[in-house]
């Protein structure tokens, strides 16, 4: 089947709704929505798809629903919040998606900041959080909507919303209703994750969503109707655009999955074609891979290799630009036929054409594991600010390691501190305020300051070094990118996690984390009882090891950047104890506060240099 998507009209007069009419009027009986029910999956075609919005649309609207409202949504990725997310974009209102791991205080700050009336949740869980606020004289919220029905108690659910919507649905006022909608209006907000403080408003118009959704189509090269596996949270820019919006521009299937601990089975059975996974995800994936790998007989694990050799010249060659030679093509099809794709296919990985991530530098040493295995990672770069991707790398242009070359009409320059600065049309217009207008974030001439240091090669290619706001100056006043020290450190596997610290002191330390799958493995493999990271990482041989990570990783840093003192901790990090956001990126300020009793004692006695490096 050959699908012949006309746009309804030019990029940047598109709006939401009019891509859904299209897909309904000329994809129609296309998959669209698919999500798990039991042991199967059950699929709405964009038919079905824009008929449920249309009902839904009107049960908010008979709940009062308004142009222009904010209407909160805390709810995983379940097709009540996809479709509901629509339905108040028909509507003209601006849906409003906040991270399922938010605490009260960051809930009360958007509920007050974003001035909505009603938030649609999940369930029990959610509504212990929201509740209060409806008590909360400096909170607007009126109203709370419940998509599980047997939790919902006192409020409104989702099923009898639906329900009247179906009972008082005017197809003409449906339709009379998203055609007034025009691309300079407000499509969302999203509510930056707060890794520094509150969360702010971005507001991001139709405009600005459908040049980017374009943009990225463009760079990108997909089969038709390629499935998407939809596991990260909607309150995130890049899922919004893979997810949502990107879908709606290419008639796609979304395949949504509820708990992003269940994405790896859901790979494993549909061996997608494309897969984005912010680097903590690739991380992830790598380690378990390393893991099954070094229990495997010397010999297979000498063939594996012999092929990721092949896959890393083939892939170097592409980067470079060059012409393959003819020899190492036909070994590679040997090799990625006979040794890489059975054991890709184990992991549900062995179809991909498009692979990608953004949100943090990647590790290098993880992107080149994945050259080995035939999967060139595109890294990306953007901020919710500039509605997601600035950069990107694209099959006919990529450099591993950097975040690729800018998209179409973005432009960039650097500050003399070497912060990248950036303007276009898909930047935001401004942080909305309490009162509902916008704070421009832009200077005289429109550049907005991203706050992420980076350098341009002669290629164009950008290379991300840290976040401004998290460089290290040295109390010998030598800045330092505490992101390259990490990176560094972690390139051994067995460590995981790493933050580093010397803000204003004469040198740095660091809190290492193990890996928690990579551990275990590595000690099976030397005889050692597996047992939980506490344990391990109390282990004589696991200790000498991290040691002797810190020291090779020292060896490749200079003097201001290198470790000289650490301590391994017992437990990993992650967004439920707070020090991951939700999209997994480092809350720098949470682990030093968590910690800092344990980087005080890293300091607790002068450091001499003839001192060895190691764990105290």
């Amino acid at each position: 089947m050959t699908m012949k998507l006309r746009l309804p009209g030019r990029p940047e007069e598109l709006t939401i709704p009019t891509l859904l009419a299209r897909n309904a009027a000329e994809h129609g009986d296309l998959p669209a929505l698919s999500w798990r029910e039991g042991d199967g999956w059950t699929t709405l075609d964009w038919t079905e798809v824009r008929r449920k919005v249309a009902v839904l649309a009107s049960g908010y609207a008979a709940l009062g629903i308004e142009r222009g409202e904010h209407v909160l949504i805390m709810m995983g990725n379940r097709p009540e919040h996809w479709l509901t997310d629509l339905a108040l974009v028909h509507l003209g209102a601006v849906p409003v998606t906040v991270y399922g791991t938010s605490a009260p205080e960051q809930i009360a700050h958007i509920a007050r900041h974003s001035r909505a009336r009603v938030a649609v949740l999940e369930g029990a869980r959610e509504l212990a959080r929201w509740e209060p606020l409806l008590a909360d004289e400096g909170v607007p919220l009126e109203r709370l909507v419940v998509a599980e029905a047997a939790e919902a108690g006192p409020h409104r659910t989702y099923g009898s919303l639906h329900a009247s919507g179906a009972r008082t649905h005017h197809p003409d006022a449906f339709e009379k209703a998203w055609r007034e909608t025009r691309p300079e209006d407000p499509l969302t907000v999203v509510y930056t994750s707060g890794t520094t403080g509150d969360p702010k408003g971005v507001r991001l118009t139709h405009r600005n969503i459908m040049l980017q959704a374009v943009r990225i189509d463009r760079r990108t090269d997909l089969p038709e109707h390629a499935e998407h596996i939809c596991y990260l949270p909607f309150a995130h820019i890049a899922e919004r655009i893979l997810g949502i919006y990107l879908p709606l521009l290419r008639a796609a299937h979304v395949r949504l999955v509820a708990d992003p601990a269940a994405v790896g089975a859901a790979v494993r059975e549909l061996h997608p074609v494309q897969f984005f996974g912010v680097p903590r995800v690739w991380e992830k994936l790598a380690a378990s891979v390393r893991a099954v790998l070094a229990q495997l007989p010397a010999a297979q694990r000498e063939s594996i290799e012999a092929a990721n050799d092949l896959a890393r010249a083939r892939a170097g060659h592409r980067e470079r630009g060059e012409r393959i030679p003819a020899a190492l093509e036909s070994s590679y099809a040997r090799a990625k036929e006979q040794v890489l794709d059975p054991l890709l296919g184990l992991a549900g990985l062995d179809r991909l054409v498009w692979t990608a991530s953004a949100t943090a530098p990647m590790p290098i040493d993880v992107v080149r594991f994945w050259a080995g295995w035939g999967i060139t990672i595109m890294d990306a770069w953007g901020l919710t600010e500039t509605s997601g991707v600035c950069t990107i790398n694209s099959p006919d242009g990529f450099r591993l390691g950097s975040v690729g070359r800018p998209i179409e009409g973005l432009e960039l320059r650097l500050a003399e501190d070497g912060e990248i600065l950036t303007r276009g049309a898909t930047v935001f217009d401004g942080y909305l305020r309490p009162d509902g207008s916008v704070e421009s974030a832009h200077d005289a001439e429109g550049w907005f300051p991203t706050g992420d240091v980076g350098r341009l090669d002669e290629d164009g290619f950008l290379w991300l070094t840290d976040r401004k706001k998290e460089l290290i100056i040295t109390s010998n006043g030598k800045n330092v990118s505490p992101a390259l020290v990490e990176n560094t450190v972690k390139e051994h596997p067995l460590i995981g996690q790493a933050l580093v610290h010397g803000d204003g002191r004469s040198y740095l330390v660091a809190l290492l984390v193990l890996d928690g799958e990579v551990a275990p493995a590595w000690a099976a493999a030397r005889g050692i009882e597996a047992g939980p990271l506490a344990r391990l990482a109390e282990h004589p041989a696991v200790r000498a090891e991290v040691a002797a990570a810190v020291d090779a990783a020292n060896a490749r840093l200079n003097r201001t950047e290198q470790i000289k003192r650490y301590r391994l901790l017992t437990e990993e990090w992650g967004p439920a104890t707070g020090e991951l956001t939700p999209s997994l990126k480092l809350r720098r300020r949470v682990v030093r506060e968590k910690y800092g009793a344990l980087i005080d004692a890293l300091y607790a006695e002068p450091y001499e240099e003839p001192h060895r490096t190691g764990a105290p």
